[in-house]
């Protein structure tokens, strides 16, 4: 679980998405949770949803870590993660709905920056009035980030004066509701209620909120296992992925440091999760899209629809270029490859080894939108299984063509898939 170097354990691990998000991670962090001491949040906010399958219920998450289902983990929302109070009380009422305390479980950073509802209202508008839209979950990340990066954002630390509160919503409402009437025509927001809003919210998770950052480290010396889990996918990220059309924080492995408060030098290990397959929520090119009753078969037997929006999702075939780039900005050292049970049922299956552009075969993933959209994905053709593999507990135990399936993917990207999910449960995982 971890290795030493410099006096140091290296006993955190990151796990990120691969691909455009939706990967499976939250499957993966339940699973893997029991290995760990705590499991952090470290980026994004309540636009994107983990689900978790076990004990014959289903439950998607969007701000609390997955690894809360398991008794002995403790759970940590970084400083990274712009927070949505409403979100997260209800998050907080369900998991003790089902029988599991957050009580000495559950911490948040002090610095985590909270999400105002004026900053969904303008998320919203502006995604409607742009020109080319984004396809954002207009849940008010965007705006919350904004604010944090221009100085003026309200953190969870702020809750605990309301004169200070006060304070910066009436210096931040005075340029909002400017916003809001004069461009919108839009009502202003009340002070006062947000205020005594954000009051009551306080008082309900004083006992949650800890200076995260001296805790992570803490820990880390005393050779506790810390895992960090990513939201959406490296695709998506501002500064890595397919820009403009990404989301508003860091979900690669670099974020995982800056978004935690914990140093590099505790990372051991980058694990990826990718689909066999590949999808993507919003706009932006998807050189693999199928625009046929293919991609139409992938989204009813994966069901494919986002666990925040309930949005179809695009559907299309697993992109090798676009992982290895994935693999090098993270420095993915093995891969869990999620849902191969979608491609049960498929006599061929296809996997992009790379692209021609402008009649030239390209290897590379281009980030930027323009030659993306005018790739020709190049294609090789592999031999389904037509059979299930969900009963299978080891890697011989698979079908030989899903095992070729797996090997080949191996084999291009020069990665280990050490993760094999063949089936929604927990139980229904293969480690090679």
């Amino acid at each position: 679980m971890s290795t030493h170097t410099n006096g140091r354990e290296r006993n955190a691990t990151v796990l990120v998405g691969a691909q455009f998000g939706d990967e499976g991670k939250g499957k993966l962090v339940d699973y893997l949770s029991n290995q760990y001491n705590i499991v952090v949040r470290y980026q994004g906010g309540a636009n994107a949803g983990h689900t978790i399958c076990f004990d014959d219920k289903t439950v998607v998450l969007h701000l609390i870590p997955s690894g809360i289902f398991n008794p002995n983990c403790v759970c940590v929302i970084g400083n990274g993660v712009v927070i949505d109070a409403d979100a997260l009380m209800k998050e907080i009422q369900t998991v003790r709905e089902l029988g599991y305390s957050v009580e000495g479980r559950l911490f948040i950073s002090h610095n985590a920056h909270l999400i105002m509802p004026y900053h969904k209202l303008l998320d919203s508008l502006s995604e409607q009035t742009r020109g080319e839209r984004i396809g954002t979950t207009m849940r008010g990340i965007g705006p919350s980030y904004v604010d944090k990066f221009s100085r003026v954002g309200i953190r969870i630390v702020d809750l605990l004066s309301p004169d200070v509160l006060e304070e910066k919503l009436r210096f931040n409402l005075e340029h909002k509701n400017n916003l809001l009437t004069k461009i919108y025509a839009k009502d202003e927001v009340n002070v006062e209620e947000l205020v005594n809003h954000y009051t009551a919210f306080d008082r309900s998770i004083n006992d949650f909120v800890k200076n995260t950052q001296v805790y992570l480290n803490d820990e880390l010396k005393k050779g506790k296992a810390v895992l960090l889990e990513g939201a959406q996918g490296s695709l998506l990220d501002v500064d890595h992925g397919t820009y403009p059309f990404v989301t508003s924080s860091n979900p690669t492995a670099g974020g995982a440091c800056t978004g935690s408060g914990i140093s590099p030098i505790h990372i051991g290990r980058v694990i990826g999760v990718a689909k066999a397959y590949m999808t993507r929520v919003g706009n932006g090119a998807f050189p693999t899209e199928l625009h046929d009753e293919m991609g139409e078969r992938i989204r009813k037997i994966g069901h494919e629809f986002g666990a925040t929006t309930g949005r179809p999702r695009r559907c299309g075939w697993l992109d090798l270029a676009l992982l290895k780039y994935s693999i090098a900005v993270n420095g993915i050292s093995e891969l869990a490859l999620t849902k191969l049970d979608v491609l049960d049922d498929f006599d061929e299956i296809k996997v992009c080894t790379g692209y021609k552009v402008k009649g030239k075969i390209i290897k590379d993933f281009p980030t930027d939108h323009k030659t993306l959209s005018q790739l020709e994905p190049q294609y090789k053709t592999l031999d389904g299984w037509k059979t299930s593999n969900r009963n299978a507990k080891t890697f011989s135990e698979l079908h030989p063509n899903t095992k070729r399936y797996i090997e080949f993917i191996e084999d291009q990207l020069e990665t280990k898939i050490t993760f094999i999910s063949v089936g929604p449960r927990r139980e229904e995982t293969v480690f090679k």
